[in-house]
């Protein structure tokens, strides 16, 4: 973890002629610790955060977890420079090798101002001849002139995800998905680029946008994207409080560590792709889209979990295939000697499915290794059941 420590500065360096306005260091020091978290690792990639707030107000936006859900206009921690050196000078950082995540924890990377913050990180980190995954999220308006600036970008492989949920309930999602829906038709149309599109449908929600029609519609959008993805629905006790709290219709009886995409749903989902015409190729996990837009294999190493690639597309199994590699506990052991948190780590069982590993304090050091191995890596303490992949409990009470 990589929190701002607002003793350590007496100033910022000078933030870009437009963008947000700077925190000053007091009211930085007043953050929750983890929102002064500017690196964080999550499983799709090393995710930066300087810059934090979001006028969107998802009822479900993961800015509950950490303490910032009543920051709504966007503010920076520090400057870009600041971030991108924090970023790469991090120990979990692999050139070339580790996927990133630019803003998809506390504001919306294309709302006015943040996105020349965007542009700016972007820039740096092609400048350096960082060939790396970049996933950006919105679901906000992207313009022609965005995909202009993105085009230009020569060396990283940058991919946007365009969240859409379809949620008509505006006491949930008070910002409409079919702006999402038309930025993604336009990015994904202009010509030339270098960067890809995916279609992220999410969260979906049982009784609130899984009606044959809501499916359909997602169906006929995917198309439109380099790939798509479907998940479910982060409902931490912090959101659950929130809605309580609010009167808003609760999805679910209970909460999870995991996103919620019960069985069920997951089987209409599929049904309701596979009698669409859409073109799209449809992913359980967000790696998976991401790499198959890229034409490259599967950068989390889901192939070992044979049952998630069922729906994948026969060229994208072969290159997977061929990149499947299986470390050994000794060079899982090794890889983990430079990271202080890992010297608890113990590999109980490696297997082409997943190695399962215990004494982790968290689950940043084990996204590190499953990052640098390509080959996934399973907490003991929180088994991955077969068929369930990877998801919540939830919705699948029959599984064992």
């Amino acid at each position: 973890m990589s929190p701002v420590d607002p003793t350590t500065k007496t100033e910022h360096a000078r933030l870009p002629r437009r963008g947000v306005p700077l925190l000053p260091i007091e009211a930085v020091s007043a953050l929750p610790t983890r929102a002064r978290e500017v690196v964080e690792y999550r499983k799709s990639g090393l995710s930066l955060n300087h810059v934090q707030g979001c006028p969107l107000d998802c009822a479900y936006c993961i800015r509950h977890t950490y303490g910032l859900w009543d920051s709504r206009q966007p503010r920076a921690l520090m400057s870009d420079t600041e971030a991108v050196d924090e970023l790469v000078g991090h120990r979990y950082f692999q050139a070339h090798v580790t996927p990133v995540q630019i803003f998809n924890r506390a504001t919306d990377p294309f709302l006015p101002g943040v996105k020349e913050h965007l542009f700016a990180c972007l820039e740096d980190l092609d400048g350096r001849g960082l060939t790396n995954h970049v996933l950006v999220i919105t679901r906000f308006q992207v313009t022609e002139s965005d995909c202009q600036v993105l085009s230009a970008l020569q060396n990283l492989k940058v991919t946007l995800l365009f969240t859409y949920s379809g949620i008509e309930d505006k006491r949930i999602e008070p910002f409409p998905s079919e702006v999402s829906a038309t930025s993604m038709k336009l990015a994904s149309g202009y010509r030339p680029r270098t960067y890809r599109t995916v279609f992220y449908w999410r969260p979906l929600v049982p009784g609130l946008n899984d009606s044959p029609e809501h499916l359909a519609r997602a169906a006929d959008l995917a198309k439109f994207a380099d790939a798509a993805v479907f998940t479910g629905l982060f409902y931490r006790a912090e959101i659950a409080d929130y809605y309580k709290a609010n009167g808003l219709p609760e999805p679910y009886q209970g909460t999870a560590r995991r996103k919620i995409v019960p069985e069920t749903l997951e089987q209409r989902v599929l049904r309701a792709f596979a009698r669409s015409d859409s073109s799209a190729a449809l992913f359980r996990k967000t790696s998976c889209a991401v790499s198959y837009a890229h034409g490259l294999p599967d950068y989390n190493g889901h192939f070992g979990i044979r049952e998630l690639c069922d729906i994948c597309p026969v060229r994208q199994l072969q290159l997977c295939a061929g990149a499947h590699q299986v470390p050994t506990a000794i060079q899982l052991q090794e890889a983990a000697k430079p990271l202080p948190e890992a010297a608890g780590l113990k590999v109980l069982s490696v297997t082409e499915r997943a190695a399962q590993v215990e004494g982790l304090p968290s689950e940043q050091p084990r996204y590190f290794l499953q990052h640098k191995f390509a080959f996934q890596i399973h907490d003991a303490g929180h088994p991955h059941l077969q068929h369930q992949h990877g998801r919540a409990d939830i919705g699948w009470e029959n599984n064992s």
